[in-house]
């Protein structure tokens, strides 16, 4: 093949053996896209080509992952939005004859599909870090640190002291997306200790807010991190937490979440619904 599909956001360049995305710089960019730059996805780490209509009149040409193949996607646990898909590309309605071409040439190069058992699609390389609410992430490869910030952490996480993790301690990693209530980035580790239930209680994890670990700098951390642990090979099962939350801590964050509310970053269903899984918790 070789030949090259310019969209609005990425151009797709079509290889004997892979397809090189290539993210645009530019204010009309998301920031993810940009972060990454650029990433080549092997045939073999692909199930799937799509091609359906977009909006205003545009088509989106799609791969689709197997799952397992890339730890960008694995760490982001569906909660990406649509815009900021790596596997997008959206294109002027007009070029559909094209793209259903190129989709039909790459399908029919695809002979792979279930999970994949290892990654195939490169992850963004350390070193990583990022500042996050409570703390300081920063990642070299081998070991994760944390630096508590004294305006944000619990004093829960300023007894522990700041945190250093060694890849070969980990079993993985769990983020809940920035621009969700309570997002987080959370580290799995091996020696099976059950972690707290709240991430702003949990010196192996950092918490966001506002402003504090958006998610093209969080998530290609997370997926570095998982990369790093994913290549020492298989863990055991992480057990899930049981622990109950303090009434203290409860009634601090439904008062935090009500002045989300009226500044109006929280809709009137967010709002209800949140403060009835916190009660659930007492």
């Amino acid at each position: 093949m070789g030949d090259v599909l310019a969209g609005f956001h990425a151009t797709w360049e079509f290889e004997s053996d892979s397809v090189l995305i290539r993210y645009e710089r530019g204010i009309r960019t998301p920031k993810l896209l940009q972060v990454l730059g650029e990433r080549r996805v092997p045939h073999q780490a692909l199930a799937d080509v799509t091609l359906t209509p977009g909006r205003r009149g545009t088509v989106v040409l799609r791969a689709e992952p197997r799952p397992g193949a890339d730890p960008l996607l694995e760490a982001a646990a569906g909660q990406l939005k649509e815009a900021c898909d790596p596997y997008r590309l959206v294109l002027p309605a007009e070029r559909e004859t094209l793209a259903e071409y190129y989709a039909d040439e790459l399908r029919a190069r695809l002979t792979e599909d279930g999970p994949a058992e290892r990654h195939l699609v490169a992850a963004p390389q350390p070193p990583r870090r990022f500042k996050a609410y409570d703390g300081k992430a920063s990642f070299d490869g081998t070991s994760v640190f944390f630096r508590w910030f004294w305006t944000g952490a619990s004093s829960a996480k300023w007894k522990a002291g700041d945190q250093t993790f060694a890849v070969t301690d980990l079993a993985g990693v769990e983020w809940r997306s920035p621009e969700v209530f309570e997002g987080y980035l959370r580290l799995l580790r091996r020696d099976g200790a059950v972690p707290p239930a709240q991430a702003d209680q949990d010196p192996a994890a950092v918490v966001f807010g506002l402003g504090y670990g958006p998610v093209h700098e969080s998530l290609p951390f997370a997926a570095a991190v998982l990369a790093a642990v994913r290549d020492r090979g298989p863990v055991a099962a992480v057990p899930v937490a049981v622990s109950r939350r303090d009434p203290a801590d409860i009634a601090e964050r439904i008062r935090h979440l009500g002045e989300l509310h009226q500044a109006g970053l929280v809709t009137d269903e967010e709002f209800s619904a949140k403060k009835a899984e916190l009660l659930a918790e007492l």
